[in-house]
C-alpha cells in the first residue's frame, strides 16, 4: 500500500523552501544598490504636484461658486438695468478684471465693466443650453497674450424684465428654438486670471500647463514666499532649460492618458546638470471621476526642482550571498539531522514491523525465516524505544524471552531534534529581522526628502488657511444680507446659507450681551460667551469632545435699527471639524495636526481627542521653532525624529508650519504639524532593511511551519506509538492497537497489532493443550449407571487448567 504523508514530505518541503528563501535572499539583497535619484524624492515631487493641483482646483471651484452665489443673492426688479445689475454683482466679493451681462438667447452683450471679456471662440448660447439649467462649468481662454478663466452664472429675472419684441413674438432665435423656451435670465460672465499654483521649497518651480503642453503660468518658490498663494506670477518661470523643454508636453500627455476614475499624478526625471538632476512631478487639475468645474479645463500642474545625485552607497551583493550560503548550509544540516534521526529509522521500523507481521501470518509461504532475523534497533529517541520493543516481541514469538517492563527512558527524545532544528533556523532568521542592515534615519534620509515634507506641510497650512478664509468670506456675505430686525427674514437667509454651505454645522446671531437671538442648524458648541469686535476666525470653546472653530462677522449697525442707536450684533458660523479634518488629509503625508497657540489639537487627519497634546513633546518643540520672534508668524521648519515615543513608535520625518501670515486667521498663532514614519520612505537604505527583514521573516516562517508539520504528523504519533509498543512487549495483551494514519507510524502500528494477535493466540493454545502433572490414569467404571468417584476431581482440574486466562500453570510443560 502506498504511503500517504509520513516523514518524508515535511523534510523535503523544509529543504526546498529553505533553498528558495536562500535564493530570494541572494536576489533581493543583491539588488540593493544605491540609486542616483531616490524613489522617495520622485514620490514626494509627485505628491507636491498633486497638492498644488488640489489648490488650483479648490481656487477655481471657490471662485466659480462665489460668482454663482453673488448672482443667486442679487434680486433683480422690473426697473433694474443691466448696467446697474452688473455694477452691483461685480462689487460683491473680490474684484474681477472684467465682467459682462449677456442675453442667453443670442449672446448679445447687455452691459460690461472692467477689461474686455474674451468671448472669441466661446459659444455662450450653447454653454447655457448644454448645462440644462445646472451650473455652467468655467472655460479656459488662452488665445490672447494672457490666459483667462471665464466663470458663468445665471441672474434670474422677474416676469417682463426683458421687454423686447423677440420675447413678445415668441419668434425663433439663432439656435432655431422658441424664445419662450429660453430661461428668463441674464447670463453673467466674469473673466479672471489663471491662478498660478502655490509653490513651496527652495529651488522649486511650478507651472500650469494646458492640454496641448503649453505653459500658461509659472511661479518660483523664492518669489512666492510672501505673496498670496495662487496670484504671484513670474513670467521667467515659464522658461525651462533646453534639456527640460519636453517636460510640459510629457506631463500633459501623461495627464490626458490617465483615467478619470482616480486622481492622476506622477513623476518624471529631467536632465542631469553637474551633480544634480531635475525631478519633475505632474498632476491633473481635473477631479477624480471627471466631474466638476475643472473637469473640462484640461489643466495640468508641473513641478520641478534639482535634486542632488545620491552616491552609489554600499553594495549588499556580498552580504546577500553570504546570508544565502549560510542558509543553504543550515538547510542541508537540518535535513541531514532529520534524515538520520527520524526518516531512516522510521522507514526501517516500518520494514521490520511489516516483516514481523508476515512472520506471524497464517500464509505458509510468507512465514519462512522472517522471525529469525533480528530487528535493527535505532540508537536514538522514540525509534530506539520502538525498535527495542519489536526485537523483544520477536524473541517472545520464538520463545527466547519473557515479557518484561520497559527500561527507564534515557537520553533526548525526538522532540529535542525538532527544537534543535528550530533553533538553527532561528539563529539565521532573527539577526536578519532585528540586527543586520539597520538603516540610520539621521544619515539615510536625504535633505531634499526632509525639505519635501516641510513643503507639503506648508501646502497643508495653505489649504487650511484658504478653507478658513473662504468660510469667513461666505459668512461676511451672509452677514451683509441680514437686517437684525426682521427675525423671519433673517431666519430665511440663514437657512438658505446653511443649505448652500455644508461646512457650517451651525449659524447663529448674538446680541450685544452675547445671547443667541437667532439660530439654525445644530446646537452650538460654544462655551465662551462674548461679543467680539471686528470680524475673523476664533475658537468658541476650550474643552469638550469636539473642538469648535467659528467664523464671525459684524452685522452692519445701519441695518439693526433706525439711526443705529443699538449696538451691532454678530453672526457666528461654527465650522464642522470634519471639514477641516478632510482638508488636512493628503496621501503619503503621514499624520497631520492643526494646533492652537498652546499646541493643543483642534483638527487632525488621524483619530484624536479634542484639545489633546501632540503625541510627542519633540513635535511641540518643532512647532515652537516656527516662531521666529515674539509677535511674528514665523516660518516653517522640519527635522528627523529619532526612534522613541514618536507617533508611530519609530523614527519619523516631521515638519511644522504657521497657519497664516495674513487674513482673518493671522492672529491666531495656529500651527500645522506633520509626522511621517521614516521607514515608509522609498529609500535605498530602508529598502535594503525591509528586504533583509523579509528574508529573515520568510526563513523563520518556513522553518517553524515545516517543523511544526513534522512534529504533528511524525513526532507526536511516534511518542504515542513508543508507549504502546513497550506496553505490548511488557506483557500487555489486552490493548488493541488501531492504526490511525496511512504512513510509517500506521504501518508499524498494524505490524504490532498482528504480533499482539499472534501472541494472544499462542497463549490460548498453550493453555488449552497443557496437561496437569501427577494425575492417576482414569479406570473403567464398575457400573454404567454410576460414574467413578475418582474421575470427577480430574475433570474439574482439567477444566480449571484449560480455562486459565494466562496459559499453563507454573511447572506445566510448554507446548
Amino acid at each position: 500500500m502506498p504511503l500517504l504523508g509520513g516523514v518524508r514530505p515535511p523534510i523535503a518541503a523544509l529543504l526546498a523552501l529553505l533553498l528558495a528563501v536562500a535564493a530570494i535572499t541572494a536576489l533581493t539583497l543583491g539588488l540593493g544598490h544605491g540609486q542616483a535619484v531616490q524613489q522617495a524624492s520622485r514620490d514626494a515631487e509627485a505628491q507636491v504636484a498633486a497638492d498644488a493641483a488640489d489648490s488650483v482646483r479648490s481656487a477655481v471651484d471657490a471662485q466659480a461658486q462665489q460668482v454663482r452665489d453673488a448672482a443667486d443673492a442679487y434680486a433683480v426688479t422690473s426697473r433694474t438695468t443691466p448696467a446697474a445689475a452688473l455694477k452691483s454683482l461685480v462689487t460683491v466679493g473680490k474684484s474681477e478684471p472684467g465682467a459682462a451681462l449677456l442675453d442667453p438667447r443670442d449672446g448679445t452683450r447687455l452691459a460690461s465693466t472692467g477689461e474686455a471679456v474674451p468671448l472669441t471662440g466661446v459659444d455662450v448660447v450653447a454653454q447655457d443650453e448644454q448645462s440644462a439649467g445646472g451650473p455652467i462649468a468655467p472655460r479656459l481662454v488662452s488665445g490672447g497674450a494672457t490666459p483667462r478663466l471665464l466663470y458663468f452664472a445665471r441672474v434670474t429675472l422677474p416676469a417682463g424684465a426683458l421687454n423686447d419684441p423677440g420675447n413678445q413674438d415668441q419668434g425663433q432665435d439663432t439656435t432655431g428654438q422658441s424664445a419662450a423656451k429660453n430661461p428668463h435670465h441674464w447670463l453673467l460672465v466674469v473673466s479672471g486670471p489663471v491662478s498660478a499654483p502655490p509653490v513651496h521649497g527652495d529651488g522649486r518651480t511650478v507651472r500650469l500647463v494646458d492640454r496641448d503642453g503649453q505653459v500658461l503660468m509659472g511661479t518660483a518658490a523664492a518669489q512666492t514666499t510672501t505673496a498670496p498663494a495662487g496670484f504671484a506670477t513670474d513670467t521667467s518661470a515659464t522658461d525651462l532649460p533646453d534639456a527640460d523643454r519636453a517636460l510640459p508636453e510629457a506631463a500633459a500627455n501623461a495627464a490626458n492618458a490617465a483615467p478619470h476614475a482616480s486622481e492622476a499624478f506622477g513623476s518624471m526625471l529631467g536632465a542631469t546638470q553637474g551633480s544634480s538632476r531635475t525631478v519633475a512631478g505632474w498632476a491633473s487639475v481635473a477631479p477624480a471621476g471627471g466631474k466638476g468645474d475643472t473637469a473640462q479645463l484640461g489643466l495640468t500642474v508641473l513641478t520641478a526642482r534639482p535634486v542632488p545625485l545620491t552616491p552609489a552607497g554600499a553594495d549588499h551583493t556580498g552580504s546577500g550571498l553570504i546570508a544565502a550560503g549560510t542558509l543553504v548550509l543550515i538547510a542541508l544540516l537540518v535535513t541531514g539531522v532529520l534524515t538520520v534521526t527520524m526518516q531512516r529509522p522510521l522507514l526501517r521500523l516500518h520494514l521490520s514491523a511489516a516483516r514481523l507481521g508476515r512472520g506471524v501470518s497464517d500464509d505458509p509461504e510468507a512465514t519462512g525465516d522472517e522471525l529469525l532475523r533480528p530487528v535493527p534497533v535505532p540508537a536514538f529517541g522514540e525509534p530506539a524505544r520502538i525498535g527495542g520493543a519489536l526485537e523483544s516481541l520477536r524473541r517472545q514469538l520464538l520463545g527466547e524471552a519473557e515479557p518484561r517492563p520497559p527500561a527507564a527512558r534515557r537520553g533526548p527524545a525526538t522532540r529535542a531534534v525538532v527544537v534543535l532544528c528550530v533553533v538553527l533556523v532561528a539563529a539565521w532568521s532573527l539577526p536578519l529581522l532585528f540586527l543586520v542592515n539597520r538603516a540610520d534615519p539621521r544619515t539615510a534620509i536625504p535633505a531634499d526628502v526632509i525639505a519635501d515634507q516641510q513643503a507639503r506641510t506648508e501646502a497643508a497650512a495653505d489649504r487650511v488657511r484658504d478653507s478658513l478664509d473662504q468660510r469667513y468670506t461666505d459668512l461676511a456675505s451672509v452677514a451683509r444680507q441680514l437686517s437684525g430686525r426682521d427675525g423671519d427674514a433673517d431666519a430665511t437667509v440663514l437657512r438658505h446659507a446653511l443649505s448652500q454651505h455644508s461646512q457650517y454645522r451651525s449659524l447663529y446671531v448674538i446680541d450685544s450681551a452675547g445671547a443667541i437671538v437667532q439660530r439654525v442648524g445644530q446646537t452650538p458648541l460654544r462655551t465662551i460667551v462674548h461679543t467680539p469686535t471686528g470680524s475673523g476666525i476664533t475658537t468658541v470653546n476650550t474643552s469638550g469632545r469636539i473642538p469648535s472653530i467659528a467664523a464671525y462677522a459684524q452685522i452692519p449697525a445701519a441695518k439693526n435699527a433706525p439711526g443705529g442707536d443699538r449696538a451691532p450684533v454678530v453672526l457666528f458660523g461654527e465650522i464642522d471639524v470634519h471639514a477641516l479634518d478632510g482638508t488636512l488629509s493628503r496621501p503619503a503625508l503621514g499624520s497631520v495636526w492643526l494646533t492652537d497657540q498652546r499646541y493643543k489639537v483642534l483638527a487632525a487627519n488621524v483619530g484624536f481627542t479634542a484639545f489633546q497634546a501632540l503625541p510627542d513633546s519633540r513635535l511641540d518643540r518643532l512647532a515652537a521653532g516656527t516662531q521666529a520672534a515674539v509677535g511674528t508668524a514665523g516660518s516653517a521648519t522640519s527635522a528627523v525624529l529619532d526612534k522613541g515615543p514618536a507617533p508611530t513608535g519609530d523614527s519619523a520625518v516631521a515638519a511644522a508650519a504657521p497657519l497664516a501670515t495674513t487674513g482673518p486667521a493671522a492672529g491666531l498663532s495656529w500651527r500645522v504639524v506633520s509626522s511621517k514614519p521614516a521607514a515608509s520612505l522609498k529609500l535605498t537604505a530602508f529598502q535594503v532593511q525591509w528586504n533583509t527583514m523579509l528574508a529573515g521573516l520568510l526563513g523563520l516562517s518556513v522553518g517553524v511551519a515545516c517543523l511544526a508539520w513534522l512534529h504533528i504528523v511524525v513526532v507526536r504519533p511516534l511518542r504515542a506509538l513508543a508507549g504502546l509498543a513497550e506496553r505490548l512487549a511488557g506483557g500487555d495483551r489486552r490493548t488493541v492497537l488501531y492504526p490511525v494514519n496511512h504512513d510509517e507510524a500506521g504501518s508499524v502500528t498494524r505490524g504490532l497489532e498482528l504480533v499482539r494477535q499472534a501472541l494472544v493466540a499462542r497463549d490460548r493454545r498453550s493453555a488449552r493443550d497443557a496437561v496437569p502433572t501427577g494425575s492417576p490414569a482414569p479406570s473403567a467404571p464398575s457400573s454404567p449407571s454410576a460414574p467413578s468417584s475418582s474421575s470427577a476431581p480430574s475433570s474439574s482440574s482439567t477444566a480449571d487448567h484449560s480455562t486459565h486466562p494466562t496459559g499453563p500453570r507454573p511447572g506445566a510443560p510448554r507446548a
